[in-house]
């Protein structure tokens, strides 16, 4: 389902947005860090993130990313959450994700669940 374009721009530390529905059906947008579990988009929050709260209601979510040094290189998904992903393996997938944009292990000082989102339209353009 993911083109190579978009996996490019899921793999790299680029900027990327996140959209949920609120209960009453508007859209609460913030950003994220994102990463690739092979054909899944993955995201962390707190599970107590009006995010994650929205996500456990309702798995539609859309994801805009674009380059950090090309702005005009995006991209764009939806879909719904797959599986939700604690414990352990959440680590390993945060700390990934950490290293990509940090280059270090992400701080335990919260607690912290894993998003997989499966892709059902995934798109990138080159505007510049």
């Amino acid at each position: 389902m993911l083109d190579d374009a978009v996996r490019a721009l899921l793999d790299g530390a680029n900027n990327a947005h996140v959209a949920t529905l609120l209960s009453d059906g508007s859209p609460h947008a913030v950003p994220v860090w994102v990463g690739r579990e092979e054909e899944h988009v993955a995201i962390f929050t707190n599970p107590r993130t009006v995010k994650a709260r929205n996500l456990d209601r309702d798995p539609r979510v859309a994801i805009s990313i674009n380059h950090a040094d090309q702005p005009l290189h995006m991209g764009t998904l939806r879909g719904r959450v797959h599986e939700r992903v604690d414990g352990d393996r959440a680590w390993d997938i945060i700390d990934r994700i950490s290293r990509k944009y940090q280059g270090t292990d992400y701080p335990r000082e919260e607690e912290l669940v894993v998003y997989l989102i499966a892709p059902e339209r995934a798109w990138a353009n080159d505007y510049s």
